[in-house]
């Protein structure tokens, strides 16, 4: 039995709590603020908050499920319901939960890492030199999508018995509908290296990216036609932005069934060249990653590489994207020229500022009201994360996000 009778009876209580906090009217407000939005209509910021960790204070709440499935569902529920009563940003909660299908194959490339891992969890890991010169991107595997339909119709049963009646369940497909080139290449190579290689041997790193490349196109084909895609237009985020929730997808021939990658949106980033000029940026990032994204919908581009000098060639490249980056090391008064209203000016706030010894959101107040002074011309969504810590106080996350919720309405 993958779910025990008391395990059953402890979620679909918390189903209720979630079913009723879904049904509160504010969420098909914010869900139609989203679809304005990325639509590139002008109007309030959108606010959102990803503290995708537990912080240095461990989860906020307890689990008392046991089993593997019955543990997961129940953390992500609660958290939801955590998030609702002390996050409250202009995330869409939906009474739906999903069953992850029994995907294998997405991404691993057939290459070895070496990893070293520091012994503080939010600690930066360091990657050694597994692949060498002149060795070609034969070498690397092809993709292998596989879907175990048997495992996914237990899983899927299983959460259908438990949540009928309270919460809809939903099959969640392929989750990588991204593809980074040159961030994947660094981790075989070493980051000093790779750089090096762009000067130095520039035809073998270009080999090596085509050939990546090559792999995530077919990868999503695979899925596609596995029947593995599945749509990412409502409560979506790709990890890096705000929600996806827009009425553009899926594409005006869908069929009501069948998933292609033009139904939804991608993401693709090269964040290891936040120091690389526009000219190389074009050379050995966009070149490969419009190819990819080219497959799909809507485009999200960038993460946390500064982007404000490279906005034109990403509209050059990218005819689809309709999200960019501005990260905490952009010049925002640049990148809100560059971008207008061409594409959802997606900023990211240094989340430094929550983690200090003291807490001041009349200082995050400022820095976040400057930036909404020089982005007045462009449609702004605020994503604060990457929170490692908050200095054992997540007091700060409801106070900044009632301070920029507040703050975003005097610039609708």
């Amino acid at each position: 039995m993958m779910i025990s009778a008391h395990e059953k009876r402890i979620l679909r209580e918390v189903a209720r709590e979630v079913a009723e906090m879904s049904a509160a009217p504010i969420h098909a407000a914010n869900a139609e603020l989203w679809r304005a939005h990325n639509r590139l209509e002008r109007q309030r910021p959108m606010v959102t908050l990803y503290d995708w960790t537990k912080l240095e204070t461990g989860y906020p709440f307890e689990l008392t499920c046991e089993g593997e499935l019955a543990r997961e569902t129940e953390q992500i529920l609660r958290d939801r319901l955590y998030r609702w009563e002390y996050q409250r940003d202009d995330h869409v909660w939906e009474p739906i939960v999903y069953c992850q299908m029994a995907i294998t194959g997405e991404a691993g490339y057939g290459m070895a890492l070496d990893l070293t891992t520091p012994d503080h969890e939010f600690g930066a890991s360091a990657y050694g030199q597994t692949l060498t010169e002149g060795v070609e991107p034969e070498v690397m595997g092809e993709p292998n999508v596989t879907h175990d339909e048997a495992e996914t119709s237990r899983r899927y049963d299983a959460m259908c018995d438990v949540f009928d009646g309270i919460l809809t369940v939903e099959k969640k497909g392929l989750w990588g509908t991204w593809s980074e080139p040159m961030d994947n290449l660094i981790q075989w190579r070493g980051i000093q290296q790779s750089l090096m290689d762009l000067i130095e041997r520039p035809a073998w790193v270009h080999r090596w990216l085509a050939a990546i490349t090559d792999y995530d196109i077919k990868r999503i084909q695979q899925a596609q036609a596995l029947g593995l895609l599945r749509l990412n237009n409502h409560d979506n985020f790709l990890w890096t932005g705000g929600l996806l929730t827009t009425d553009e997808l899926p594409a005006s021939d869908f069929d009501g069934e069948h998933v292609r990658a033009k139904d939804v949106w991608g993401f693709s980033s090269t964040q290891i060249f936040s120091e690389v000029s526009p000219a190389m940026h074009e050379e050995f990032a966009l070149q490969y990653e419009s190819r990819f994204l080219s497959q799909f919908g809507l485009a999200y581009y960038g993460c946390c590489e500064p982007l404000h000098d490279k906005v034109e060639l990403i509209f050059k490249h990218i005819a689809n994207v309709r999200k960019i980056s501005m990260s905490p090391w952009a010049d925002v008064a640049a990148g809100a020229e560059a971008i207008g209203k061409r594409a959802v000016f997606s900023y990211k706030p240094n989340p430094a500022i929550l983690g200090l010894p003291t807490w001041d959101v009349d200082a995050a107040r400022e820095q976040l009201r400057a930036v909404l002074e020089r982005t007045r011309e462009c449609v702004v969504e605020i994503c604060m994360k990457d929170l490692h810590t908050v200095f054992g106080e997540p007091h700060r996350i409801t106070e900044w996000i009632a301070m920029a919720k507040e703050l975003a309405q005097e610039y609708a």
